[in-house]
């Protein structure tokens, strides 16, 4: 008899069965339900590999576009992409902290955002934003769990504000 363990790994249902195809993954979370396979060693693999950063395949199918190109950003440590992701005169919220602007934006991401490892765990779209609970470990270590709430309009982030969870 084989043996069959059900998962939950960020919102996708995750089955895995010892021997041959070992996993199958049902993301619900998308407008359209996906299956994905993969052999015995990938899926032990998903199971106990530490998070990674969060990248387009691994973030949530509906995340807004605006808030993709964030995530993808920190993903790739890219510098420039982070800053036009959001407009010129947008506001971050960290913890209370206000940064306005590119300048500043660029100046908070560059020492303490790139080199980070951002896990999304979960997307709540709404009118006018999302809000995203994620895991962020600063220089890829350690790390916490935040809420991160995302204004966005014409494409962009407009407010950031950004809470432990």
């Amino acid at each position: 008899m084989r043996r069959r363990t059900a998962l939950l790994l960020g919102g996708a249902a995750v089955l895995v069965i010892a021997g041959g195809v070992s996993m199958a993954a049902v993301d619900r979370q998308g407008p359209a339900a996906q299956t994905l396979v993969t052999t015995t060693a990938q899926a032990q693999a998903a199971t106990t590999a530490q998070p990674q950063a969060a990248t387009t395949a691994q973030a949530p199918a509906d995340l807004d576009p605006a808030a993709r190109r964030y995530v993808d950003a920190v993903a790739a440590e890219d510098l420039d992409a982070l800053v036009a992701s959001f407009t010129p005169d947008a506001v971050i919220v960290d913890v209370g902290r206000e940064i306005r602007g590119h300048d500043a934006i660029r100046h908070w991401a560059d020492t303490e955002v790139i080199g980070g490892r951002l896990t999304v765990l979960g997307n709540t779209p709404r009118r006018g934003g999302t809000t995203m609970l994620v895991t962020f470990a600063p220089g890829g270590t350690g790390g916490f769990r935040a809420s991160y709430s995302f204004d966005i309009s014409g494409g962009l982030i407009t407010r950031a504000t950004l809470q432990y969870a």
